[in-house]
């Protein structure tokens, strides 16, 4: 939305990625918090949610490198991160692999978001809705 909202690409991948980075480094930390409380509170009907049920076949097909790399476009990076804690795996591997997936999504999207934005509006100075509302025009 930044970016397509004539903010420069560069500034708004970075902060996307950083920001999701420390989100999800901070998930993953009090991940087994979670774990803890949900298995105390352990309900089957908790477990048959969509969400889950798609990461729980991500889990099962792919492993772990599915679920963090597949698993932001089908049910969200913050629930792939805790999810696959949650399914057993370390939090370092998790850690480093969301690092990687989380990188190659934001250069996806922000590269996708910033040409496909610039091949729809042209002669406009590529300026977006964000920037005409600061500058008044």
């Amino acid at each position: 939305i930044a970016i397509v909202g004539g903010l420069p690409t560069i500034p708004v991948m970075f902060l996307s990625f950083f920001g999701n980075l420390l989100t999800i480094i901070l998930l993953i930390k009090f991940a087994d918090n979670f774990r803890r409380w949900l298995l105390k509170n352990k309900n089957p009907k908790n477990h048959e949610s969509k969400r889950y049920s798609r990461a729980r076949l991500l889990w099962n097909n792919f492993g772990l490198p599915g679920l963090l790399f597949i698993g932001p476009i089908i049910v969200g990076s913050h629930l792939s991160a805790l999810l696959s804690i949650v399914f057993g795996a370390s939090k370092q591997k998790t850690l480093y692999l969301m690092s990687i997936s989380l990188f190659s999504w934001t250069l996806i999207l922000g590269i996708g978001s910033h040409y496909g934005f610039n091949f729809f509006i042209k002669g406009d100075n590529n300026q977006g809705f964000i920037m005409k509302i600061i500058n008044g025009s």
